[in-house]
């Protein structure tokens, strides 16, 4: 029998080549509050609720009393409502997707979403059987229009949506109007406010203009706010909001079509531990609404701090006009793709964002609590990496490769054959490290999305064998 101590050395042995989650030089997937007390607080209470199973609430009404709290501290931020609490965004779209289509009962049902729309809405519709109609944005503003919505609507559309923010320019959508067209359509309107939930009011309240976006607004019919992004809570953490609690029940399953215990499920989920919900309700507790307006001082300043960076640095230029908290910016001068392998370089992480419906390749950050801290430090390394990137040029793809890409087949390809494919680009799919990503976002983002998506499904296949 190993010992604690010897598996817990094996873990950090494996974490070696993993993104540090705190600090702030990784600028996506993690949400750094640069209060230790505060994420130790709640992994104690993730700790203390990691064996409840959710299952049933009669089994344990600790579940109950802490979702009610949790949700209800949310609710009374966001407009009100009866919500529901998830596993992340994906799970409370998901849901929102599902109560619409079932409030509906078309037959051949639709969403219509801005082209900046979470992925996650075609995730759910592609599991619930929905067509996705996707909208244009403004190129200049990256808002969708609630002119441009109104022609997508038909009979068969069970729900629209606008995002506040939308995660790749993190620009609000007009919400009130886009919302206002639903409603004289008889159509649900959802607001995606996964990433902005849990920070615009604390925005507005430190002088940021935010528009209304929340369930106060006529015509919002559902709203999804993750936790575990600007609530800082531990991964697993999120709400939806329904305005009504009759859709609120049409987001439930129920099934008493076997002999076993009594299925109900508020959430896609059945078993899962009530870790997540104890590691939020902390969190929220630990910190409190002057914690959060405190972050959200934090967040604005550090934001506006960068964006005026950025515009100072030769030959990049920000994408919109930002809500607060996600920047993306971008290049006509430098590859940008090599700017993010040079920043890996010096030890920070820019997520890269590819071109796609008219806006062109891009790098993305997200402000958090603790950037402020770091924020001339991550500066001077993205000017550092750009002046690099300069003089380095664009990434070098081999003449051909992407049109012979975007010809194969690539069911035809064992995983073999596919690794032999990425190793001859430079990826080692079986190696850890930090690789130079800069030919394979090259080659990516110039293929249609559709044989994007066949590759990344054939690279996640291939790294878990």
């Amino acid at each position: 029998m190993r010992t604690a101590e010897e598996l817990l050395a094996e873990i950090a042995a494996l974490k070696r080549h993993d993104l540090p989650v705190r600090g702030g030089q990784v600028t996506a997937y993690v949400y750094d509050t640069g209060r230790p007390e505060v994420h130790d607080a709640a992994a104690r209470a993730y700790f203390e609720m990691l064996e409840v199973n959710t299952l049933d609430p009669t089994a344990f009404p600790s579940v109950v009393e802490m979702e009610k709290q949790v949700v209800g501290e949310v609710a009374a931020v966001l407009g009100g409502g009866h919500g529901i609490f998830t596993s992340g965004g994906t799970e409370s779209i998901m849901l929102a997707v599902k109560a619409a289509r079932d409030v509906a009962g078309r037959a051949r049902p639709n969403v219509v979403v801005p082209v900046t729309a979470h992925p996650a809405f075609h995730k759910a519709a592609h599991y619930l059987g929905l067509e996705v109609r996707a909208v244009p944005v403004d190129l200049e503003t990256f808002k969708v229009a609630a002119a441009a919505v109104r022609e997508r609507i038909d009979g068969d559309t069970v729900l629209v949506v606008a995002s506040a923010p939308s995660y790749p320019q993190g620009v609000v959508d007009p919400v009130a109007e886009v919302a206002a067209v639903a409603a004289a359509a008889g159509v649900p309107c959802h607001v995606d406010a996964c990433v902005g939930g849990w920070l615009l009011p604390w925005l507005r309240e430190a002088g940021a203009e935010v528009p209304p976006f929340d369930l106060s607004v006529p015509g919002v019919t559902s709203i999804s706010c993750d936790l575990h992004k600007f609530g800082y809570a531990p991964k697993g953490a999120s709400v939806v909001l329904f305005a009504d609690p009759a859709m609120r029940r049409k987001a439930y399953f129920a099934s008493a079509a076997w002999p076993g215990y009594t299925v109900i499920n508020a959430t896609v989920q059945s078993s899962k531990s009530a870790g997540p919900l104890g590691g939020a309700w902390a969190t929220l507790r630990m910190l409190g609404h002057e914690g959060y307006r405190e972050l959200g001082r934090d967040t604005l300043e550090a934001a506006r701090r960068l964006r005026e960076g950025l515009a100072a640095i030769a030959g990049l230029r920000v994408l919109g006009d930002p809500a607060g908290s996600l920047i993306a910016f971008t290049s006509s001068e430098i590859d940008v793709f090599v700017l993010a392998d040079e920043a890996r370089a010096r030890g920070w992480f820019i997520q890269p964002q590819l071109s796609y419906a008219g806006i062109p390749a891009n790098l993305h950050i997200t402000v958090t609590g603790a950037t402020l801290k770091g924020v001339d430090a991550m500066l001077q390394v993205i000017a550092e990496s750009a002046e690099a990137a300069r003089e380095r040029g664009p990434a070098q793809v081999p003449d051909g490769l992407a049109e012979m890409v975007a010809e194969l087949d690539l069911d035809a390809l064992g995983d073999r054959e596919f690794a032999d494919l990425a190793a001859a680009v430079g990826v080692d799919l079986g190696g850890g490290g930090q690789p130079g990503m800069a030919v394979v976002n090259s080659i990516l983002d110039a293929l249609p999305a559709a044989k994007r998506e066949e590759i990344l499904v054939r690279f996640l296949a291939v790294i878990y064998t």
